[in-house]
């Protein structure tokens, strides 16, 4: 099995503070990501969403933080309920002047099922190209 690695750097016109609440808070989560009942930026914290493309199959995705290291670093695992396969997501947070270097990182796709077209690598490409160079992007620097 071919290790798969999603990893983006981006640079957001604001203050790390201002990154970290928005990737923890989740009255700021809903307004560029999902909307979800309930989040806390702790080690052990579980979470759920439903999400996939309209009018496609929706999966639930089910996570749970594995580290936290304020305004620099958060960490969750990433399963879909029902199918094999965990991969690992982290929020990289730093200074870069005034301005916020953030690197996303997405290890572990390769663990998925390869037959679920849903699951493939290019899939998670696409989705958090759209998520750091719209929703977010246009969150922070709005």
């Amino acid at each position: 099995m071919i290790p798969k690695t999603f990893t983006a750097e981006r640079i957001f016109k604001a203050a790390r503070k201002d990154v970290w609440r928005a990737i923890t808070e989740k009255d700021l989560m809903k307004q560029w990501y999902f909307d979800l009942p309930e989040f806390k930026a702790e080690v052990g914290f579980t979470f759920e969403v439903t999400g996939g493309e309209p009018g496609g199959t929706q999966y639930l995705h089910h996570f749970e933080i594995v580290e936290v290291i304020p305004e620099r670093k958060l960490m969750h695992t990433w399963t879909f309920v029902g199918y094999e396969g965990i991969s690992y997501l982290s929020y990289e947070l730093f200074d870069e002047g005034e301005y916020t270097k953030l690197i996303l990182t997405h290890s572990g796709l390769e663990s998925f099922p390869a037959d679920i077209p849903d699951f493939e690598y290019h899939k998670f490409e696409i989705g958090w190209n759209h998520i750091l160079d719209i929703s977010l992007k246009n969150f922070l620097e709005q």
